[in-house]
C-alpha cells in the first residue's frame, strides 16, 4: 500500500515537541507534486536527488516524492559542514538538491562545490541562490504520475565511523511501486501484524537508514509516526503514555540514558501501550538489555544489519533470554563465519561475518571497497567479527577494525565497553588501543561519567574503581590500563561510536610525545 490508499484525514506524522501534523492526504499530495516536479525537471527513474532537512513532516514528504518518481534519494546529515555535505551531494550524482532554510548558511558553500547539480531548492525560507521550494513545487499538478510507476530507493551513506562515508547503492531499480515494499515492511506486517491502529515512535534523526525506512514502512501499513525532533529520554517516556505508542525503534545508548533516569521517574512511567520494541545499530550490553526486559517486559526484539543491507539477523526476547548476548538467526540472507583464508569455521569459533543469498550492494564510486566486501562466491560483509553457535545464532565480538593487538594477543574492546556500561556511574564508554613501546598497543578507555569528577583526586579514584570493576568480569589483558573522563563521546545519532576520532587523537599525542622524547 501507498500513503494515498489510506483515508486522507488520517494523521500520518505528528511531531513530538511542536505538535505539527501531516495527514495521509497531505503527505500523498505533497509527494505527488514533488514527483511531477522531478519528472518535469527531466529526471527519470534511476536518477539521483539529495536533501538536508531536519526531522519534520517535510522530510518524509520529500522521501515519498522521490520514491514515487523512481529516484535514488540520499538524505544528508544535518550536522555536516558545507564541505562534507557537498561531498555527498556531488559523489552521489544528485541532479536536484533540497536544503532546509534552517541550514541556509551552508547553502552557498554546497552550491559552489557541486557543479553537477541542476536545481537547488530552499525549503521553509530563502537561501541565497536557491529556488523557493513552496513556490516551484506548490505550483505543480498534484495528480499521480502515470502508471506503471517505478519505485525509488534510498541510497544512504555509511556513517564514516572508520573512514570517509561511502554510498550504498542498490543493485536494482526496476520494480514498480506495488511490487517494492520498503525493506522492513514485510517484517513488521508479517511477523508482528503492524497496521493501521499502530502508533510508531521515531526517536532518532530521520536521515539514518533505520528511522527513514521504519517511518516509510509505517506509512505503507497505514499507522501513525510520532517523530521526535531530538532524543530526550524523559520526553520519550511521556510520549509513549500520552500518544499511546505501540511500537518504537531504539538504539542501546537510548536504553542506557533511560535507565539512568531517577528511579521515581522510571517507576511513574506508563509504558503499557507498548507491544513491540526493536533495537539495533550498535551492540547492546547484556546487563542493559536485561534491565530493559525487566522494566518493559518481553517485548524487546533486536536485529543486526547495516545500511549495506546484504543480510539481517533477528532475535526475540524469549530467544535472547535463552541465549544472552546473541543478535539472533539470519532473517535475510544466510550467515557464515569465515577465517582469513575465506574458509568457514566450526560453531563457536570467531571469524569474519559474511552473508550469502541476500540483497546485493555496491559502494558507489568505490569498486575497490566493493571488491573487498565481496568474495568469489558472491558473499558480502559489513566488516564485523563474531561466531555462530550450534543452533545458528550469531554472537558478535566486535568490528575487525577495532581490534587491539597487545603483547601479540588479539583483544576486542567491545567486552570492556560492555562491562563499563554496566557500571551505574557510567553513561557512555569507548575502549580502543593506543601505542605502547613494549606491548605494541595498550587498552585505553575514555568514559562519559554520570557526573564528572570534581577534581583530579576524584577522577583517579573513579578510574581505579572502573578498572577494578572490569577486572572482576574480564581477563586483565582485556581491561583498560587507564581511564580518562569526558563530558560526552563522539557518537552518531543512531548510537554508533566513532572511535576513530578518539583513537586518532590519542595516537597523534603519543607520536608527538615520542618525537619530543
Amino acid at each position: 500500500m501507498l500513503p494515498g490508499a489510506y483515508p486522507s484525514d488520517r494523521v500520518a506524522i505528528r511531531m513530538a515537541t511542536s505538535g505539527r501534523e501531516m495527514t495521509y492526504g497531505e503527505l500523498d499530495e505533497a509527494a505527488n507534486r514533488l514527483a511531477r516536479f522531478f519528472r518535469d525537471s527531466g529526471l527519470q527513474p534511476g536518477d539521483h536527488v539529495a536533501f538536508t532537512i531536519e526531522n519534520s513532516p517535510e522530510f518524509l514528504a520529500v522521501c515519498w516524492g522521490a520514491h514515487y518518481a523512481g529516484l535514488l534519494y540520499t538524505a544528508c546529515s544535518t550536522r555536516l559542514t558545507d564541505e562534507e555535505m557537498a561531498y555527498l551531494v556531488e559523489d552521489c550524482g544528485a541532479r536536484v538538491f533540497i536544503l532546509s532554510s534552517r541550514y541556509a548558511e551552508r547553502g552557498p558553500g554546497v552550491k559552489e562545490r557541486t557543479p553537477g547539480v541542476e536545481r537547488y531548492l530552499a525549503l521553509g525560507g530563502a537561501i541565497d541562490g536557491y529556488e523557493d521550494y513552496d513556490a516551484v513545487v506548490g505550483a505543480v499538478d498534484p495528480a499521480p504520475l502515470p502508471e506503471p510507476r517505478i519505485a525509488g530507493r534510498d541510497m544512504l551513506y555509511s556513517s564514516g565511523t572508520t573512514g570517509r562515508p561511502k554510498g550504498i547503492r542498490p543493485a536494482d531499480l526496476t520494480a514498480t511501486l506495488a511490487e517494492s515494499p520498503v525493506i522492513v515492511t514485510p517484517v513488521l506486517e508479517g511477523m508482528f501484524g503492524v497496521g493501521e491502529d499502530d502508533v510508531y515512535l521515531s526517536p532518532a534523526p530521520l536521515y539514518h537508514a533505520a528511522p527513514l525506512r521504519f517511518c516509510m514502512a509505517i506509512h505503507q501499513l497505514g499507522g501513525r509516526c510520532v517523530v521526535m525532533e531530538r532524543w530526550d529520554e524523559a520526553q520519550a517516556l511521556k510520549l509513549i503514555e500520552e500518544q499511546g505508542v505501540t511500537l518504537g525503534q531504539f538504539v542501546p545508548t537510548m536504553f542506557v540514558r533511560a535507565l539512568r533516569l531517577p528511579a521515581d521517574v522510571r517507576e511513574a512511567a506508563d509504558v503499557s501501550s507498548l507491544r513491540l520494541v526493536i533495537h539495533a545499530a550498535a551492540p547492546c550490553p547484556r546487563d542493559v538489555k536485561q534491565q530493559m526486559l525487566d522494566w518493559w517486559g518481553d517485548i524487546i526484539h533486536e536485529y543486526y544489519a547495516s545500511t549495506e543491507g546484504c543480510g539481517m539477523t533477528w532475535v526475540t526476547p524469549q530467544q535472547w533470554r535463552e541465549k544472552p548476548g546473541t543478535v539472533g538467526k539470519a532473517l535475510i540472507g544466510v550467515a557464515h563465519i569465515v577465517d582469513e583464508d575465506g574458509r568457514e569455521v566450526p560453531a563457536g569459533t570467531d571469524g569474519a561475518v559474511w552473508f550469502s543469498d541476500g540483497p546485493v550492494f555496491e559502494y558507489h564510486n568505490d569498486p575497490d571497497k566493493t571488491a573487498a566486501a565481496t568474495d568469489a562466491r558472491g558473499w558480502q560483509t559489513f566488516g564485523d567479527i563474531g561466531h555462530l553457535d550450534e543452533d545458528g545464532f550469531l554472537f558478535l565480538t566486535d568490528r575487525a577494525s577495532y581490534m587491539i593487538i597487545t603483547g601479540g594477543v588479539n583483544v576486542y574492546p567491545q567486552e570492556a565497553e560492555d562491562a563499563l556500561l554496566s557500571h551505574p556511574k557510567v553513561m557512555d564508554a569507548a575502549v580502543f588501543g593506543i601505542p605502547h613501546a613494549e606491548m605494541g598497543e595498550e587498552v585505553k578507555a575514555v568514559v562519559q561519567p554520570l557526573e564528572m569528577p570534581a577534581d583530579e583526586e576524584a577522577a583517579a579514584a573513579l578510574a581505579d574503581e572502573l578498572i577494578a570493576f572490569c577486572k572482576e568480569r574480564l581477563a586483565s589483558l582485556k581491561c583498560p590500563r587507564s581511564v580518562d573522563f569526558r563530558a560526552d563521546l563522539p557518537r552518531t545519532e543512531t548510537g554508533k561510536l566513532v572511535k576513530r576520532l578518539l583513537k586518532d587523537e590519542y595516537v597523534a599525542a603519543a607520536n608527538a610525545a615520542a618525537a619530543v622524547g
